[in-house]
């Protein structure tokens, strides 16, 4: 009976650190492999993420990498007014449906 190997799980830091051994080139690939015991392709992989995201690391801590959604007050009260336009509609159209007591 063959045993289930369970996944293992790598820290960034490993991750990091096997990712930089394959960027010096200094061991192949199957070298690494063998040394770390992980995959070729799993190699490969982290060190292509090294290389096309290193350049992250160097990006200022409080800079946001995506546009602020609350950068445009305009669009936040245009869908307010939506959103507050579509509860009143339900509100209206289900009130004969919906208790008179119930606070929620």
């Amino acid at each position: 009976m063959i045993s289930k190997r369970s996944r293992r799980r790598f820290t960034p830091a490993f991750k990091f650190q096997v990712a930089l051994e394959a960027v010096k080139g200094e061991q192949t690939l199957a070298e690494l492999s063998s040394r770390f015991e992980i995959q070729a392709s799993q190699i490969q992989y982290w060190k292509k993420q090294l290389l096309e995201d290193g350049a992250s690391v160097f990006e200022r801590r409080g800079k946001a990498k995506e546009p602020d959604a609350t950068a445009d007050p305009d669009a936040l009260h245009r869908k307010i007014g939506e959103l507050t336009m579509a509860r009143d509609f339900l509100q209206e159209k289900l009130s004969p449906w919906i208790d008179p007591n119930d606070k929620r």
